[in-house]
């Protein structure tokens, strides 16, 4: 038994006695979903975000994203997995009721796509937080192409109850400030996941295949193959969404974020923003009075950061993000490396909401070493390898000291450690629930078949169809399921009043302004 496993099964015991066990219950999550308007037959709605469902600037659950078409669905941090889904289904519903004949499209990668020139931006309004929420987004557009953009994702918010801290911290804090402590555990999370993380786009990439539309004018040297008129795929990837095709960028492969202490992440994120880039120099800042982006830096605010996790505290109004982690520490995480489940209406399912705590929780109790630059390219390496090819028979993931492992070995060792994880959660709270997740994902890592992305490719091979058709089957049926089915949580009227309160503090927003958008921009990155 190694040192590091010994360690982690002297956690899971101390948790297990029966003084300590309720510390463990009450998992705190949320859910951003994201979502693309479509018009019925699968083409991107270029229809402004409807007035009926509130503003998007300021509305708590239904928002937008990168693009005016790319709907972003939000819910409130629950202890409950059955809360959560109910609330994320409530959105879903008021939604689809109030789309005047589009539809939303089921699947992570886009549906059928022009060019970038149309993929429209998002807009905010007049106020100067409006006006900057654009601009970022016409900077990406420039940066990056909106294509890539309007890839869909689930995030997914994770954080331990105060209990559990609280008791953790009384065992191992050595004197430490508890949020110290908290931010600490936190960033091993992190770094634990940039080890093992590769398993969730194995279980969880749901993006094999994409609509041949994407890659107009974009290099790549993928060796596609073609299905029906116009799909192609990799016949053993799981998220193309997760490969340099579409949510990792290439482009920041080099800023060697800190993950060491949460000071370290803190400085490092803020000189790259600080850090002037030529090849976005060259985009221009302000041409002939217009702006392009929001600067020339390396990343123009700390959102830009393209990351499969982060550490997180919630802000507070005009705050940064760094300067909320800075104040007061980490208070959750965000996991953004998981695809939209094409086989749930919502995007996710309660079981692998279960597993993603199993697995979190497993990172976060596994003794977790800094990272050096050898082993964050080594993880870099396998997270690729698993994105492109994880379902390939044979597949090797490096390890340490430059041997090598079967995937299917690893992922026999690590479920041996996560189904003690799942046990220790039903002995808590799950009911038998943790295990059942556990043991769906294990069938799904000894038989890649069973995993969403070859879930997909079956129904596409097995149709010999395209994408478009099979999404759009999707989108049917789950329109009408969404418009047959009663409110689970939030009655119509919720949603009707928070529409309204949200444009009410959109016009108050406009209405306070009293410095030039130019000004703005100034105080902002002069803070």
């Amino acid at each position: 038994m190694t040192k590091t496993t010994a360690s982690l099964q002297h956690r899971l015991r101390v948790f297990q006695r029966s003084d300590k066990l309720p510390a463990i219950k009450g998992i705190r999550r949320g859910i951003e979903r994201e979502s693309l308007r479509i018009t019925p037959e699968g083409q991107l709605a270029h229809t402004p975000h409807p007035h009926v469902l509130g503003s998007a600037l300021s509305h708590a659950h239904i928002t937008t994203d990168f693009s005016e078409s790319l709907m972003e669905f939000i819910t409130p941090v629950s202890d409950s997995v059955e809360t959560l889904l109910a609330q994320l289904s409530d959105i879903h519903r008021y939604t689809v009721r109030h789309l005047a004949g589009e539809q939303l499209w089921p699947l992570s990668m886009p549906c059928l796509l022009r060019n970038d020139e149309h993929i429209p931006l998002a807009q905010y309004g007049s106020s100067n937080v409006g006006r900057m929420k654009t601009l970022y987004r016409q900077g990406l557009h420039h940066r990056y192409g909106s294509s890539m953009q309007v890839i869909s994702g689930v995030h997914f918010n994770f954080s331990m109850p105060d209990s559990f801290w609280v008791e953790w911290h009384e065992l191992e804090g050595n004197g430490r400030y508890l949020q110290d402590f908290v931010s600490e555990a936190y960033l091993g999370l992190i770094r634990n996941f940039y080890r093992y993380g590769w398993l969730i786009p194995y279980l969880f990439g749901a993006s094999p295949a994409l609509c041949g539309s994407f890659l107009q004018g974009r290099e790549h040297k993928l060796p596609f193959e073609r299905l029906g008129k116009g799909t192609l795929y990799l016949p053993y990837a799981t998220s193309l969404r997760m490969s340099d095709l579409g949510y990792t960028n290439n482009a920041q492969a080099g800023l060697n974020i800190s993950l060491s202490s949460l000071d370290k992440y803190v400085d490092s994120l803020r000189r790259a923003i600080g850090t002037h880039a030529p090849e976005f120099a060259r985009i221009g800042v302000k041409v002939d009075g217009e702006y392009r982006q929001l600067n020339d830096n390396v990343l123009q605010i700390e959102n830009e950061l393209y990351a499969p996790i982060r550490p997180k505290r919630t802000a507070e109004s005009g705050e940064k993000p760094s300067e909320a982690l800075e104040a007061r520490g980490v208070e959750y995480i965000e996991v953004r490396s998981v695809d939209v489940n094409p086989f749930s209406a919502v995007g996710i399912e309660a079981e692998q909401i279960r597993f993603l705590d199993t697995f979190l929780l497993w990172c976060l109790l596994t003794p977790s070493a800094p990272l050096d630059e050898e082993e964050i390219a080594l993880n870099r390496r396998n997270f690729t390898k698993v994105v492109l090819e994880g379902r390939k028979p044979g597949l090797m993931l490096e390890q340490s000291a430059g041997e090598a492992m079967p995937l299917a070995l690893l992922g026999e060792q690590y479920f041996g450690e996560l189904a003690e994880v799942a046990e220790l959660l039903d002995a808590c709270c799950g009911r038998g629930c943790y295990g059942k997740a556990h043991a769906q994902q294990l069938a799904a890592m000894r038989d890649p078949e069973l995993t969403l992305s070859a879930k997909v490719l079956h129904e596409l091979k097995q149709r010999n169809t395209d994408i478009l058709p099979f999404g759009l089957e999707l989108s049917r049926r789950y329109n009408a399921h969404f418009t047959s089915i009663i409110p689970r949580y939030w009655d119509d009227n919720y949603f009707d009043e928070e529409g309204a309160r949200s444009q009410a503090r959109q016009r108050k927003l406009e209405g306070s302004d009293t410095v030039s958008f130019d000004d703005f921009l100034k105080d902002y990155f002069a803070q």
